[in-house]
């Protein structure tokens, strides 16, 4: 029989938090990716060069290295922040901001990734036909209207699978937190397996998790699919 020696319980909660911080990181990333793609198709040079320059950083630096910056430099940031508003105010507002490891994590995945999505969104929104945006301006609808009852469904159906590719690659970057100290299902199964000398016992069960994970993800964007092709005629 599998023993944990009393490790399992500790696991199973590093795999509950590791679900949440991919999800919340998944909602950032899909938030900045939606306005990176707007920025990058504005006619606006200053949304545009603020999109550029922002997916041109992002995809240029390793994940790790981004990780690493946050996380230390960030809180750095953060409180000198602080300190100059405290003194500009003569101590009338004194603000701590907690800059912990599973923030840092969110932020750093979400930010990473928004630069992916921005790409993927931005090709999706090049692949709807003009014609029907033409249309909508035409039947009077604002552009707010147009956004949500034509353009995004029709851009979903086609960054569905780019959504989901990023998706999978978010999942396996979530094993980055362990690095800053996290305590996620890879940091305990790393701690474990270093008490007990037996990587596999662990390392396994944590594979098989993110097994499941992706294949459940796999489901629901099968789902996804058929929602946002419906009245769509293949082949």
């Amino acid at each position: 029989m599998f023993d944990f020696e009393g490790y399992g319980p500790g696991i199973f909660k590093g795999a509950i938090l590791t679900m949440e911080l991919a999800a919340l990181s998944l909602v950032l990333a899909f938030t900045l990716g939606l306005l990176g793609a707007m920025g990058k198709l504005s006619k606006n040079r200053m949304a545009n060069g603020v999109a550029t320059t922002y997916t041109t950083i992002i995809r240029g630096v390793p994940d790790l290295v981004w990780m690493m910056l946050l996380y230390f430099g960030g809180q750095i940031m953060v409180n000198a922040f602080f300190d100059w508003l405290y003194n500009a105010t003569d101590g009338q507002i004194d603000i701590f901001f907690p800059f912990n490891e599973f923030l840092s994590g969110v932020l750093t995945i979400g930010f990473i990734f928004g630069a992916y999505m921005t790409e993927t969104f931005r090709g999706a929104f090049m692949a709807v036909d003009a014609g029907q945006i033409e249309a909508g301006k035409a039947y009077g609808m604002s552009s707010w209207q147009i956004f949500r009852r034509i353009s995004f469904p029709q851009m979903m159906r086609h960054a569905l699978p780019g959504i989901a590719n990023n998706w999978q690659v978010l999942l396996k970057t979530t094993a980055l937190v362990s690095i800053i100290g996290l305590a996620d299902m890879v940091r305990l199964a790393t701690e474990a397996a270093k008490s007990t000398g037996e990587p596999f016992k662990f390392f396994i069960p944590v594979a098989i998790v993110y097994l499941g994970i992706a294949a459940l993800s796999d489901v629901l964007f099968k789902k996804l699919n058929t929602v946002y092709s419906a009245g769509v005629v293949k082949g």
